[in-house]
Formats: structure tokens, sequence, C-alpha cells
């Protein structure tokens, strides 16, 4: 067996956040990968699966996917080429060229550049990487729980996990990590920002639905449709999936206080899990009575990201508060 591309990551226990929710959180510090990101894990295990032979990867990412693609080529020694839509950040596509990607920028949401990578997929014999949608990833970011179980130890197990979804993948991945973990019982709170919310559309139409736009500042949780598995396990009757929705504000709130009480900076697509427990979600679900009142540790995933700095943090803060 081939040695994986990501880390085991740290399991850090937040006073701060513990102190808000009222019972101990965890923090899956995935910001930590060297990619930057989570999405190692699964785009890692898919590359050594499928890649090896392989003239070349492509992957259409507007940020987190495509970092991961580029650092798991560089260390296969095989070329990459990205597809980014025109709202990915300039420090994205200089990150990804820094890892000796080829950057193509195609289209406005990550949708166009999809399209793109596919065509190129075709005419030019590349593998291309799916950024979410492939049981490959799903059983590589099932590791990120298989971590915590060995964290946490035989004795303590999750009140509840809370993870961003943008496509699906990492929340397909912890299903799939919390049923070899014996956890299926362990609610997952699956956060999204307002305006790329294309999970939280299929729960409520009770079918998948496909976005007309993202117009969230979240560019990273913007897939305008959610990948099929992740909309059938919220149909599940042996999970408990619990949909919600934060502002882009409660995010941005949320990347921030992260960054003074945790001293890390992450992306607003990750400030939505974030945001779960700063916001006061996690306590009005226990209120609610989709939560337990008497609540277990909380593991937050942090997923990373790649497309923040201090510039564009204050872009972002100007925007959202004009």
């Amino acid at each position: 067996m081939a040695k994986p591309f990501h880390l085991n990551t740290p399991l850090l226990e937040s006073v701060g956040m513990s102190k808000r929710a009222g019972t101990t959180v965890y923090l899956k510090m995935e910001n930590s990968q060297p990619s930057g990101s989570f999405k190692i894990r699964g785009i890692g295990h898919f590359c050594q699966q499928l890649a090896g032979e392989s003239k070349g990867v492509v992957c259409s990412s507007g940020g987190n996917a495509g970092m991961a693609a580029a650092y798991v080529a560089r260390q296969m020694n095989i070329p990459a080429t990205i597809v980014v839509p025109s709202s990915s950040p300039q420090l994205v596509l200089q990150r990804l060229r820094d890892q000796g990607a080829t950057v193509k920028t195609v289209g406005r949401v990550w949708d166009d550049a999809n399209a793109e990578a596919l065509r190129l997929q075709r005419t030019e014999g590349l593998t291309y990487v799916p950024p979410f949608d492939h049981p490959l990833l799903w059983h590589g970011h099932a590791s990120v729980i298989a971590e915590v179980a060995a964290s946490l130890g035989p004795s303590e197990r999750p009140g509840a996990v809370l993870v961003s979804v943008g496509g699906g993948g990492l929340l397909c991945g912890v299903v799939q990590g919390l049923r070899d973990a014996g956890w299926t019982d362990v609610p997952i709170v699956a956060m999204e920002t307002a305006g790329a919310d294309c999970f939280n559309a299929a729960v409520k139409a009770g079918r998948l639905v496909t976005l007309d736009d993202i117009t969230s500042e979240a560019k990273c949780l913007g897939a305008k449709t959610v990948c099929k598995k992740a909309f059938e396990y919220s149909q599940c009757s042996e999970l408990t999936i619990i949909s919600e929705l934060v502002t882009d504000q409660q995010a941005l709130h949320a990347v921030e206080t992260f960054l003074d009480e945790e001293r890390v900076l992450v992306e607003m697509a990750c400030g939505a899990a974030l945001a779960a427990v700063y916001s006061g979600l996690v306590r009005r679900l226990q209120d609610e009575g989709r939560l337990p009142a008497l609540l277990g540790p909380l593991v937050v995933i942090v997923c990373g990201g790649s497309s923040i700095d201090m510039e564009q943090l204050t872009h972002l803060k100007h925007k959202l508060q004009a």
C-alpha cells in the first residue's frame, strides 16, 4: 500500500468554542494539510488508484481541489492542468502555479470550468480528477473520521460532527467514516452559506436541485448541484443529517473570531461550519430538540482553504459590510 499524501492532522480542544457551545469542542485541523485543506485525502487516494500511468491530470476547481491535485501531481511527477472559474482570487492562481500546475481560467462559475476540464479529458487524454463526486474521493475523505476515532479513543464518541458542504464530497466521506467507526447514530450538522446552498435546496425540495447562480462570497462552496450520493444520504433513515444555513456575514464573522481566538486563518467556506458554534446555531438546535440537550463533544471539521490571505479578508470585510 503506497504511503498516503495526506497527514494525520491534530484534533485540538477549543476552550473558547467549548464555552460558547456548553460542551467540549474538538477541532480537526485539516487546514494543516500540505495542500491547505482536507481535499488532499480524497484526491490523493484517487490519484494513487487511477493516475499512476497517466499523461497528466486535469481538475476543475475554484481553489482547494485544484491545490490538492496540483500538489499530488507534483509529488507523482506528472503534469497538472487546473481549470478555474473567473471568480477565483489571484492568490489561488499564483499558488497553483507555484505547485507547477498549468492554470486555465474558463467561465464564471465552477460548472463552466468543469465542462472545460471534461473536454480536456476527451481531447488530450488527461486523467480527470473530480473535485467532489466520486467514491474514491469519499473513501479517502473517510480517513478524517478514522483519525478522530483513534484520537478520542474507545471510551469517547462525538455528540455531533459539524461540516461545511459545497459539492458534498466531504459530507459523503464523513458519513462513510462514521459507518466505518460504528457511529451512524452520531448526527451530522451540514453547514452552507445562503447563496451557495445546493444541499439545503435539495433537502427542502426532496430532490436534486440546480441553483440558478452562486451569490455567496464563499466561492469554494459554489457548486450549483450537490452530488447525488450526498442527497441520498440526507434521505436515509439510519442517518441524522441536519442541513442548516448561515449568512455570508455570519461565516465571515466566524473566520475573524477563529483568527482572533485560535490564531488560524481559514476561508469563508470553512467559516460556515465554525459559524454553527459562533452564531449560536448549535444551541438553537438543542432548544428545538433536534440535537440532544446533554450533548457529547462536538467535532468541527476545520476544512481549511487556500483562497484566503489578509488582503482577501479585508476585501471580504469591505464587500460584506457595504
